[in-house]
């Protein structure tokens, strides 16, 4: 009985942190005690919120403190599953290519590389029009060329941006007369890498769809034996038993952790554009 209440306590101390970040705060906090609150409401949302509503479910159906971490635990860590960065890195490599085929055909009844590259901030595509529209303020505002350039690699932030910018960095220094042909050059190259990713990203996915069915399955099983099986899970109802129940489900995420790493995109490095002279 005292396990159930000590997880009861528990859960509901998460629940009212997780809704008290979300709750609008009182005048008589002082500045120290808001920013910490700031900025775990910008961090919590609604996906928050439905793991701890499952580690309540598990808490209640198997009464056990641990179930609830771990329950909770466990549907956070399904959110890391997603394929949601390596769609993003596509969409931005394809726009990357789009662009820099714009650019090269913008180049030919443009006066100057400036000026061709304000005339592609408005058609740019969506994935990275706010940095190619920011690189076109940047011009008209009268910053240097190199700068703008170097900012726009910035805010993209992607290898394949690097080396369009870095091919118009050497344009800008060098004024190189086939600056269309190398952006064509790399827009293929940019779409070669996309139709490598695309393969890639459809192997992970299977594998992503295994790891949850694993989880999925553990936890269905598990709880399944819980409700009509306790008295062969009778050990873990002790405090030792919640000991070595929670130690079980630490090397369980481990095994997990290591299995989605294998899967998780890698971060390529960047190139380094060096200034003028430097």
């Amino acid at each position: 009985m005292m396990l159930v209440l000590l997880g009861a306590g528990v859960g509901t101390g998460l629940a009212i942190a997780l809704l008290g970040a979300g709750a609008p705060s009182e005048p008589h906090f002082s500045a120290s005690v808001l920013s910490p609150l700031s900025k775990a409401r910008s961090r919590l949302g609604p996906y928050h919120l439905a793991a701890l509503a499952i580690g309540v479910v598990a808490l209640v159906a198997t009464r056990w403190p641990m179930a609830l971490l771990l329950g909770t635990a466990a549907t956070l860590g399904m959110k890391g599953l997603r394929k949601g960065d390596s769609r993003s890195a596509v969409e931005n490599l394809e726009a990357i290519a789009t662009w820099s085929e714009m650019l090269r055909d913008t180049l030919a009844g443009a006066s100057g590389l400036s000026q061709a590259l304000i005339a592609t901030a408005a058609i740019a595509p969506a994935a990275i029009r706010p940095a190619v529209s920011s690189l076109a303020g940047r011009l008209t505002a009268g910053v240097p060329l190199e700068d703008a350039l170097r900012a726009l690699a910035d805010e993209i932030a992607d290898p394949a941006s690097d080396m369009v910018v870095a091919a118009l960095l050497m344009a800008s220094r060098e004024r190189a007369q086939k600056l269309g042909d190398l952006l064509g050059a790399l827009a293929l190259s940019v779409r070669e890498e996309v139709s490598m990713r695309l393969r890639i990203e459809a192997s992970r996915a299977s594998s992503r769809t295994a790891i949850r069915m694993i989880t999925g399955f553990s936890l269905a099983l598990f709880l399944l034996m819980a409700l009509f099986a306790r008295s062969y899970l009778s050990p873990y109802s002790t405090a030792l038993g919640q000991v070595v129940l929670g130690f079980i489900g630490l090397l369980f995420a481990l095994g997990l952790w290591m299995m989605a790493a294998m899967v998780r995109p890698k971060s390529l490095p960047r190139l380094v554009l060096t200034r003028s002279g430097e």
